[in-house]
């Protein structure tokens, strides 16, 4: 027997929930099929659990600087592993369970727990039943990469998931990856009071940023104690009695280093290899994100691919964004396009980074002659008030059209005050427009202004 819908979607993502039930109150019966936790990464083991362990991390971190701000904290700082993990368990399951009362209570929407099969384009097995639409989505998200290296097949490591499930303090965190989710656990864990090595491949961490942003974030988790150990070329991993080893190829510092614990951190991969894609004819690229166009469409008239399975944009907003794009169009008639977003993104270290635009190296690639504008966060009142200098803000702007091209906002409240600049990137807008606003004083953002009027030729 198949039941038919007018819309399946597949997986419950940023996307996947919020789709189906804006198609369910426009009338249309709808299918939700996930085959885990409603909500996907963020929900579960992406943004909310990370971030409410960052809350916790910054905690610790104050409460040991306390004496700076003339504050007495009586004896030394502990963090209870435990109870840091039930707060985030809490925190995590508030949301999930949200979400699926949401859908539950949801009219013409059809929630399945279980895995999703396609057997031809607009055929669907789930379990034993057989689903039809003529429209389909998938928001199947992605998962950490596990590399092919050396050892890795008998080596105990850890994921960005699994390393959720830790209630006692790793002695000795080793992370291989430099990115935005090993430099985020690596501060979290040493906060935490752990020991922690940083092994990236590159010749520094985060290189897809500029050099000095990358080289202002390393000096901040040195300052930390966080160790990084780059241009690691040859990476092995081994299994010991007393823990893990990480042999390296590097120009400086030993061959191999040893730890308790070990962290994958090197990239992620989509889930759609078992999704019988072949079935309904959908195609993937070289690494397996399903192709799709700037409406999020796919080779297969009716099948639209939402989310970081796309490989479109991999945050959260991204597929929250995607969710808007497919309502708009589908159901407002409307004409969004992915190519209507401007990249951003925040790095939630501490202090965190608030990325949009352009960077500078590629500013400068694109042949544009380029005004640049920064201020050392030690120069802004707000950030000597809190006792937190660290950063620095940098803006670029095109010097023919007065457009901003990008910033970078490395500092207290930079995952906030970077929106100020996307706003202006959105409207449209001069930089003279937020140059000549008045911002309210004491804050980061009223600094903003400032640099934009201090631009100089880059």
């Amino acid at each position: 027997m198949t039941t038919s819908f007018d819309a399946i979607v597949i997986g419950s993502g940023q996307a996947g929930p919020f789709l189906a039930v804006r198609m369910a109150n426009a009338g249309k019966r709808v299918a939700l099929i996930e085959r885990k936790f409603i909500g996907g990464t963020c929900v579960n083991t992406g943004c909310i659990p990370t971030k409410t362990l960052v809350a916790s991390a910054y905690a610790a971190h104050m409460a040991r600087r306390a004496a700076d701000f003339g504050v007495n904290v009586p004896g030394p700082v502990s963090v209870d592993m435990k109870r840091v993990k039930t707060r985030k368990d809490e925190i995590s399951g508030k949301s999930r369970a949200g979400l699926e009362k949401w859908l539950a209570d949801t009219p013409n929407c059809t929630v399945y727990k279980n895995h999703a099969r396609f057997e031809s384009p607009n055929l669907v097995r789930v379990g034993e039943e057989l689903l039809t639409a003529p429209q389909i989505f998938l928001n199947v998200g992605a998962r950490a990469a596990i590399p092919s290296m050396p050892g890795v097949a008998e080596t105990p490591y850890l994921t960005n998931s699994t390393l959720l499930d830790l209630d006692t303090l790793p002695q000795h965190l080793l992370i291989v990856g430099g990115g935005a989710v090993g430099l985020e656990f690596a501060q979290i864990f040493r906060r935490f009071g752990s020991e922690v090595t940083i092994i990236e491949k590159s010749l520094r961490i985060i290189p897809h940023e500029d050099e000095d942003v990358s080289k202002e974030v390393q000096a901040i988790l040195d300052r930390e104690g966080i160790h990084a150990r780059v241009n690691a070329n040859c990476i092995a991993l081994m299994k010991h009695g007393d823990g893990i080893g990480v042999r390296v190829d590097c120009s400086e510092g030993a061959p191999e280093i040893r730890g308790s614990h070990l962290l994958l951190a090197m990239g992620r991969i989509p889930n759609t290899s078992d999704l019988g894609l072949e079935k309904a004819g959908v195609t993937r690229d070289e690494h397996g994100y399903i192709v799709v166009d700037n409406y999020l469409r796919t080779n297969v008239p009716g099948i639209w691919a939402l989310g970081d399975c796309n490989g479109r944009g991999g945050f959260t907003h991204t597929s929250y964004n995607d969710f808007e794009i497919a309502a708009a169009n589908l159901l407002d008639n409307g004409t969004r396009s992915v190519t209507d977003r401007i990249r951003a993104y925040n790095l939630y270290i501490d202090p965190p980074l608030g990325r949009c635009g352009m960077t500078e190296r590629e500013a400068r690639a694109s042949g544009r002659r380029l005004l640049l504008g920064t201020r050392a966060m030690s120069r802004v009142g707000r950030a000597i008030e809190k006792g937190e200098t660290q950063g620095f803000m940098k803006v670029l702007v095109d010097a023919d059209s007065k457009q901003i091209l990008g910033a970078a906002i490395l500092g207290v409240g930079g995952d906030e005050v970077i929106h100020c600049i996307l706003d202006t990137m959105y409207a449209g807008a001069s930089y003279t427009v937020l140059q000549r606003a008045m911002h309210i004083h004491p804050t980061v953002s009223e600094l903003i202004p400032t640099v934009l009027g201090e631009l100089r030729p880059l």
